[in-house]
């Protein structure tokens, strides 16, 4: 593999507090600048990054939580609430099982009933279930050198070949994008890796370079296919 998924970063009026939040519900270490260290089960960390701007339409990417058991799924979902999550309507059916939540910040997530097939070999942080077309959910197998699980009905979506969460994309009809995702991907290149290469393989999937970036003069800002926002970090990294 010539690149890395390093973290998923969120936008935060209060960085500190949603990785708080974040922390206390997937049971993972919070360390130094508002990063969270992954649980043995999964291969990136969460970062939280400040941003002023208002959250005003649902984000493109979600997380969903794995249960065990219907008691667990209660579990997490109290453990929420008492964290400072609260329950959201976002039109689900009564008969539909996985109970959909917000964080602090108004970030969608979901707690996927128990005995769910398709996150039966994952992890608690089960999956990034994202808003993007098929062609989006190739370029990022090709990108990050992650097999597809899943090929159907336009629905892709990609897992490390050591396991660990799933990043599905849903098909088409896509929403209308926001000037900027409140979530988005950040990259390493490996220390004996050649980031301008790798910047070059990337367009060549179909990524585009943006012209200005959250992360200031340590990162690559670019986009996927979708338009939506990554970034190749390129300070040192651990």
């Amino acid at each position: 593999m010539s690149i890395n998924l390093y973290a998923l970063s969120i936008d935060a009026k209060d960085p500190a507090g949603l990785a708080r939040f974040w922390a206390g519900l997937l049971g993972w270490e919070q360390a130094d600048g508002n990063e969270l260290l992954p649980d043995a089960d999964t291969s990136f960390r969460l970062r939280f990054l400040h941003s002023d701007v208002e959250k005003d339409r649902p984000n493109q990417i979600h997380l969903h939580l794995t249960s065990q058991t219907p008691e667990q799924q209660q579990e997490t979902v109290a453990r929420a609430l008492e964290l400072g999550g609260r329950h959201l309507d976002v039109g689900q059916k009564p008969e539909e099982e996985h109970i959909v939540l917000a964080d602090p910040e108004g970030n969608e997530f979901c707690v996927i009933e128990a005995g769910n097939k398709f996150l039966a070999d994952t992890a608690f942080l089960g999956e990034l279930a994202s808003d993007g077309t098929r062609a989006v959910g190739y370029f990022w197998s090709k990108a990050v050198d992650w097999p597809l699980v899943w090929d159907q009905d336009e629905e892709t979506a990609i897992q490390a070949p050591s396991g660990g969460p799933k990043v599905a994309w849903g098909g088409g009809p896509v929403s209308p994008k926001a000037p900027k995702n409140r979530l988005h991907w950040d990259l390493t290149v490996p220390a004996d890796g050649d980031v301008d290469a790798e910047v070059e393989r990337l367009i060549g999937l179909g990524a585009t370079r943006l012209d200005i970036g959250q992360e200031g003069a340590d990162a690559i800002p670019m986009a996927d296919l979708d338009g939506n926002e990554f970034c190749i970090l390129t300070g040192t990294r651990e």
